[in-house]
Formats: C-alpha cells, sequence, structure tokens
C-alpha cells in the first residue's frame, strides 16, 4: 500500500515539522540558544556605563525602622530613581552643603542641644555686654572697636538662638 501524501512529515499545531520523527524513532531536540542574563541586560540598557572613577564600588548599610523606610521609597518613586540611588544623591547633596544640612537633619534632641549650647553662648556675651555697659556708667570710654565687636557677638548670638527655636519649632 502506498504510502499517504506527506508520509515522514509531522504537523505539530498545524504547522509543518520538517524535523519530525523518521523512520528509525525520534531525533533529539536542540533548545533554541539561550540569551544569557548579561546580554539581555546589555541589549536593553538605555544608558552608557559609568567610567571607573565614577563607579559606585563602595556599599554602605543603613538601618530603618517601618516609617523612615516607606518615607525615603516613595520619595525615590518621586524622584523617579531606586532607593540606593536616590539615598546617594541626597547625601551628597548635603554633603555639598554640611553647615545648612546639619541643621535639616539633626533630630529634636540635638536641637535641644543647640538651643542650650546657644543660650549659654548669649550669656557669655551677654555678661561681656554688661561688663562695657558698667564701664560706659563708671565714665570710662571703651574703643569702640571693643564695642563694636561685643555688639556684633551680641547678634550672633541672638541669631544662633532664634535659629536653634525656629528649627525646633518647624520639627514639630
Amino acid at each position: 500500500m502506498p504510502a499517504p501524501e506527506g508520509a515522514g512529515e509531522a504537523q505539530h499545531r498545524g504547522v509543518l515539522d520538517h524535523e519530525a520523527a523518521t523512520e528509525d524513532g525520534s531525533q533529539p531536540e536542540q533548545p533554541a540558544p539561550r540569551r544569557t542574563r548579561r546580554a539581555a541586560k546589555s541589549a536593553s540598557r538605555k544608558r552608557s556605563p559609568k567610567s571607573d572613577p565614577d563607579k559606585r564600588s563602595y556599599v554602605c548599610s543603613v538601618r530603618l525602622n517601618t516609617a523612615e523606610k516607606q518615607q525615603l521609597v516613595d520619595a525615590a518613586a518621586a524622584a523617579r530613581t531606586s532607593l540606593p540611588a536616590f539615598l546617594a544623591r541626597a547625601a551628597l547633596a548635603a554633603a555639598r552643603d554640611p553647615e545648612s544640612a546639619a541643621g535639616s537633619i539633626a533630630g529634636e534632641r540635638e536641637l535641644i542641644s543647640e538651643i542650650f549650647a546657644a543660650r549659654r553662648h548669649l550669656g557669655h556675651v551677654g555678661n561681656n555686654l554688661n561688663q562695657m555697659a558698667r564701664a560706659i556708667n563708671s565714665g570710662d570710654r571703651p574703643a569702640d572697636a571693643q564695642l563694636d565687636a561685643v555688639l556684633n557677638a551680641v547678634r550672633r548670638a541672638t541669631e544662633r538662638v532664634q535659629a536653634a527655636t525656629d528649627k525646633l519649632l518647624e520639627s514639630r
């Protein structure tokens, strides 16, 4: 009996399979070559890799409570960046201006310590001002440079107390 038309050719899901089994049995399947993870990543990478001096090779570990982590995750999402990248960029921005960063990242305990230190400083400067006033009232005339220095110190100490108080009130 003659072989039916297409003998030796198998159909797989309606598609002609030219590598189908023959009379001698099945043929071993050869899997399609896989793309490696590295190849897949580099093919979809949208930016050029950083040069050696710009690569971040150090890891810093940070402990957070649940509320702090969520706040940072939300901020990173708003900035459209990953959490580690957000932390690195925020820390580097703070490091560029350490004076203003210290006040903004200080906790309540640090702010209270700053208020006490500024208050002590104001007390010392106020003592100098009282000595100047006593000298003037007794008929002595201190040098203008000394008087200006004491008045500038009083102004700076007062501004320091005011700034620390404002920071403490803002944090509440």
